[in-house]
């Protein structure tokens, strides 16, 4: 009895934890970039109706597996962890296909035997049918949790089909290079290496959908003595080609195009007052580009 109360103390509280977790992994990554600006508040709703719905599906169908195993006399808790961190669809397929059929005790020797048993194979003593007969029927178990688990699947799946549809189409998405808003991309860019350190941005690509728009906050501390130092070179520059570098903070917004720099741009900034900026590249067609970018 203590060891299934510890089994239910760590299944009742290892899932909620797990849940935190991934939510304060969320509140860390939006506290750290611009969060939602740039978008309208239905796609983060539709984004976290999809997590949430995500993480309640799987909730539901691990506490399913949680009581059939108890049936079987398996671990409980090992097959409701591997169903929730699995996903609800691997997870269950994975416990369908290596669950154990249905066991009850011995009335002799208190070993598990199969219900469908006539003997213990431990001890030999015969297995009346009409013992087994409460354990031997099939029916579905707990059914509040399947029915919750599979309306969560259909709220999930809502979600993810609004979450999807306002993304493609761009509802609700700010990608205006010159907006005092986070810049979101409905495109794709190849890269392989873009990094922020020590006040150096890196960007290195090779290719981009058109118009895509790469951005990163930095700082000016004095306007009127620092200035945008910008290295950039791009390798293919195919016909009507550019790359534009983007400033932009609050209402103000200016632009350089940087496509053949013959060597590295140095920018004033007297124009911006201190604080933070957007430092935006705007891809139209360029190829195989590196870039260091700072402030100084």
């Amino acid at each position: 009895m203590k060891h299934i109360n510890k089994n239910k103390l760590l299944f009742y509280t290892g899932i909620p934890v797990i849940v935190l977790l991934i939510l304060l992994r969320m509140g860390l990554y939006f506290l750290g970039s611009d969060g939602f600006s740039g978008l309208s508040m239905l796609i983060p709703a539709l984004l976290c109706g999809f997590l949430l719905s995500a993480l309640c599906t799987s909730a539901f169908f691990a506490a399913w597996v949680y009581q059939d195993c108890k049936r079987r006399g398996d671990d409980p808790v090992l097959w409701a962890v591997v169903v929730f961190a699995a996903t609800p669809f691997i997870g269950l397929l994975t416990y369908f296909l290596r669950r154990s059929e249905i066991r009850t005790i011995c009335p002799a020797c208190g070993r598990r035997i199969s219900v469908k048993a006539n003997y213990c194979e431990e001890c030999g003593t015969p297995v009346r049918r009409e013992e087994n007969g409460v354990m031997a029927k099939q029916g579905t178990h707990h059914l509040k949790f399947i029915a919750a688990g599979m309306v969560s699947m259909v709220l999930m799946f809502v979600c993810l089909t609004g979450f999807i549809g306002s993304a493609v189409a761009g509802n609700g998405m700010n990608t205006n290079a010159a907006s005092g808003d986070r810049v979101w991309n409905k495109g794709v860019i190849s890269m392989n290496h873009n990094v922020y350190l020590n006040g150096v941005w890196k960007l290195d690509f090779r290719s981009a959908s058109e118009g895509f728009v790469e951005e990163q906050s930095m700082t000016i501390a004095d306007a009127g003595a620092q200035q945008l130092y910008a290295d950039i070179s791009c390798g293919t520059v195919p016909d009507n080609a550019s790359l534009v570098l983007w400033l932009v903070q609050g209402d103000v917004a200016e632009s350089v195009d940087v496509t053949n720099l013959s060597e590295p741009l140095e920018y004033p900034l007297n124009g911006f007052g201190n604080g933070k900026i957007y430092v935006r590249l705007q891809i139209n067609g360029v190829e195989n580009t590196v870039s260091e970018i700072c402030i100084q």
